[in-house]
């Protein structure tokens, strides 16, 4: 019952917070997050060329996220929560321990996005049953020379394999949870979009079509799709940059934070290797990190000059006529 008071009340101040600080370009904070983003480990079994984790280009240090600083983070803020991700870099399934996150937040629609290499009959009859709410899986491609291009080190058929295993175990078990494809659009994929729509309604699931982050930039012509609506990025001047204003304001920072796999809160998902760290989860409460003059400051920076910031230039926020 108090939960059903708590949750929208919370998104009420949240939203209203966001307001206040866009309508008069002053931070101002009432109320906590709607929705968080877990990452469970930084390491990835894939050597995709435009990831940070997969590069080889992450600077911070390996690992994986203990479950007790997660129970605790859960314990602090699970009243205000409608959606936990937990993935954000790396393969979340590499966990040792990952079939224990999910159960811990059946009252919280709970995602988790993989590259599919770990869908074993055995481990999605486990997801079917866990209480996830949406399973998200990469496929970037139509077959392994394709495929391969991005999903470097990838295995296309055991990743088809795997999604039929994980509808299987939907069917099987009478699962609500959703299964989502998730195909990062680029040059040298987009003619296998149909094929994929195909295979998408063979499966029963949602394919979305995502547009592409650069994070090499000089290397923007090799993955950029011709179709415009696809493209996160134009050509201006002889360069790639971003199709946004980037107007000085941004939701992210009222409504969906990042912990990272060691605890460290960071302000956005585009802030790959933690170069804005908030505050230490090891060391202090999620509020006082939420309500601290640090974090104030940066929202004060994006409020004042968001392009000047180098996390934003890849950012989403703010892009229209773009199929993220």
């Amino acid at each position: 019952m108090r939960g059903r008071i708590v949750r929208p009340a919370n998104a009420i101040k949240s939203g209203y917070s966001f307001l206040v600080s866009s309508l008069t370009a002053k931070p101002f904070i009432s109320g906590m997050p709607v929705s968080i983003t877990a990452e469970l480990t930084n390491n990835c079994n894939l050597r995709c060329p435009e990831c940070t984790s997969g590069s080889g280009l992450m600077t911070r240090e390996r690992g994986f996220m203990d479950i007790g600083l997660y129970r605790k983070v859960i314990s602090e803020l699970s009243p205000y929560l409608y959606y936990i991700s937990l993935y954000f870099q790396g393969e979340p399934m590499m966990h040792p321990q990952f079939f224990s996150f999910p159960g811990l937040t059946r009252n919280i629609k709970t995602v988790v996005s993989t590259n599919g290499h770990f869908l074993t009959v055995e481990n999605s009859e486990k997801l079917a049953s866990s209480g996830l709410t949406k399973l998200i899986v990469s496929l970037d491609g139509m077959s392994q020379k394709i495929y391969s291009v991005y999903r470097q080190n990838g295995d296309f058929e055991e990743v088809i394999a795997g999604i039929r295993h994980i509808r299987a175990a939907i069917d099987k078990c009478n699962s609500s949870l959703k299964l989502e494809l998730q195909y990062l659009v680029n040059k040298q994929n987009e003619s296998q979009i149909p094929e994929a729509y195909r295979f998408a309604r063979e499966v029963k699931a949602v394919l979305r079509l995502k547009t592409m982050q650069i994070i090499s930039i000089q290397d923007a012509e090799k993955w950029m799709p011709s179709d415009r609506k696809l493209r996160r990025y134009e050509k201006t001047s002889g360069k790639y940059i971003i199709k946004s204003s980037l107007p000085d304001r941004c939701l992210r920072l009222y409504y969906n934070p990042v912990i990272t796999w060691d605890g460290k809160v960071l302000p956005c998902c585009f802030d790959k290797n933690a170069d804005f760290v908030m505050g230490d989860l090891n060391r202090e409460s999620f509020r006082s990190i939420w309500n601290s003059p640090r974090y104030y400051e940066f929202r004060k920076m994006i409020l004042s000059g968001r392009n000047k910031i180098n996390i934003c230039m890849n950012c989403t926020s703010g892009l229209r006529g773009v199929r993220f």
